[in-house]
């Protein structure tokens, strides 16, 4: 049996889209929110390590000697957007705006342009970052304020409709080898000397993929965390005494095995009246048929039972789940969700690839949701 109730985010209090408000206000810039009541400094590296849940790393804390110190020290975490999964989570870090908002809400939803399915990873080419996400992000609000703004990353996430979605208006640094830690540092502990004041972002995704790969509970990803609590006690060592270091999580993981996997094209009539299905395996989102919503929604509630929620995207909304204010995005949300509670997952067979998992996240479980707020 899994949780009895979603874990819905507290938007404006703490999540994921509430942090670059908190560091703002830090840095000295008026107008922001402060719901995380951060330490004052006019220097920020924000560290973001996609996978890392706090139940995750507390489960493992022998692993990450440095980041179960600081964990243990300040017991602080907050959640993730909805769903908890990394598009959505880097995007409402980035801009600091719920989902609802800034409209990337899931790892694939209904295209705005095409009205297709739109994975918020793979970026059509010709597909405008600014067609999908025209909000200002923080770093666009922040362009005038004399704060030096720093995005330090993989060489090939340049550019992409992500990175222009949830980071534009920093100044890119890429970097070409992601193994290479030392220079990964060197990249970060420079742009953070620079200015009179900076931000500097700072992605690092090893545990995130390994957990994808091999499952958070394999020794191959308690060898990644500790590769990554390395390189953040490393950063820390490297930094200057005045540069703040705020480490967090896009989501937590679950391992999902085969036999708690559903299938929806192997049972029957499941998806008729569904004419695109998106999100991912523990965050499904459904489209249907004109007037057909309410039939989807009973269809696949008594195929899962107590295993999920199936909710209408009407009903998410009213709950909050992508917060206070969605407006015209409403319509690239599905018109059924369907959330897993145990450790299942439902497949699609449209999506070869994604049977390649193990480790999973998207729902609104408190592994899924809930993320560290360390600061270093």
């Amino acid at each position: 049996m899994g949780a009895e109730t979603p874990l819905v985010p507290d938007y404006g209090r703490s999540t994921l889209a509430d942090v670059f408000g908190s560091v703002a206000t830090s840095l000295g810039v008026d107008g922001w929110p402060d719901p995380l009541s951060l330490p004052a400094s006019r220097r920020w590296v924000i560290l973001l390590i996609d996978g890392l849940g706090d139940a995750n790393l507390a489960a493992a804390d022998d692993c990450a000697p440095y980041l179960s110190e600081l964990r243990a020290a300040q017991g602080r975490t907050i959640t993730s957007a909805a769903p908890s999964t990394t598009a959505t989570s880097i995007t409402s870090l980035g801009t600091g705006l719920p989902p609802g908002e800034h409209g990337i809400v899931g790892y694939s939803f209904r295209n705005p342009v095409s009205g297709g399915l739109l994975n918020a990873l793979a970026w059509e080419r010709e597909l405008s970052a600014l067609d999908v996400q025209p909000r200002l992000t923080g770093f666009e609000r922040l362009a005038r304020s004399g704060i030096d703004l720093t995005n330090v990353g993989l060489a090939r996430f340049q550019g992409t409709g992500l990175t222009e979605c949830a980071l534009r208006g920093a100044r890119f640094r890429p970097v070409p080898q992601e193994e290479d830690h030392a220079s990964r540092i060197e990249q970060v502990v420079d742009a953070a000397a620079s200015g009179e004041a900076s931000l500097v972002y700072f992605y690092e995704r090893e545990l995130d993929h390994t957990g994808h790969g091999e499952g958070w509970q394999s020794s191959t990803w308690r060898h990644a965390l500790r590769r990554v609590d390395n390189l953040a006690r490393r950063l820390r060592d490297r930094l200057p005494d005045d540069v703040s270091l705020l480490i967090t999580g896009d989501h937590g993981m679950v391992d999902s095995p085969r036999e708690s996997w559903l299938i929806a094209e192997d049972v029957p009539g499941l998806l008729d009246d569904v004419t695109l299905l998106a999100g991912e395996g523990r965050f499904r989102q459904l489209y249907a048929e004109p007037g057909r919503v309410g039939d989807v929604a009973r269809r696949w509630a008594s195929a899962l039972g107590e295993r999920a929620w199936v909710v209408t995207r009407d009903e998410a909304i009213a709950g909050g789940w992508f917060g206070p204010n969605v407006g015209r995005n409403a319509e690239r949300i599905g018109d059924v969700l369907v959330l897993l509670r145990d450790d299942g997952a439902v497949m699609t067979r449209s999506q070869p690839k994604e049977f390649g998992l193990v480790g999973m996240h998207g729902s609104l479980t408190d592994a899924e949701m809930r993320v560290p707020l360390l600061v270093g």
